[in-house]
């Protein structure tokens, strides 16, 4: 809905590991250190370009999803202001969209800071 804005940094998250999953009807919740995602719009993961995991919402994360558990955040990557990936080490990425005019589809929080980035 307001895309990703150019001066998003996410460069607290490089070098951190996954600390926690979580799951919710409507949204998936994903924490990197200090770096706390909440996504309502689909989640992919992806390896050597393929699309190996995903998650929709109303549904349970494929089994993949256990691969993101504990693995460090090796770069992240703004290729649009629609899309971020999050590389992690052992070759998995992590795509998150905002894939919708209408409603938002990610916020992005940072311990120890007020607010969140709405996307």
């Amino acid at each position: 809905m307001y895309r990703i804005p150019q001066e998003l940094d996410l460069s607290k998250m490089v070098g951190q590991v996954t600390t926690q999953i979580r799951v919710g009807q409507f949204d998936l919740h994903f924490s990197f250190g200090d770096v706390n995602f909440a996504i309502q719009s689909p989640v992919e993961l992806v390896r050597n370009g393929e699309v190996v995991g995903n998650w929709r919402e109303g549904e349970w994360p494929s089994p993949e999803f256990f691969e993101v558990m504990n693995v460090e955040v090796t770069e992240y990557k703004v290729p649009n202001n629609r899309t971020i990936v999050i590389s992690l080490a052992g070759g998995l990425e992590i795509y998150l969209s905002d894939n919708s005019d209408q409603f938002e589809c990610m916020q992005i929080s940072f311990e120890g800071e007020s607010g969140a980035w709405v996307i």
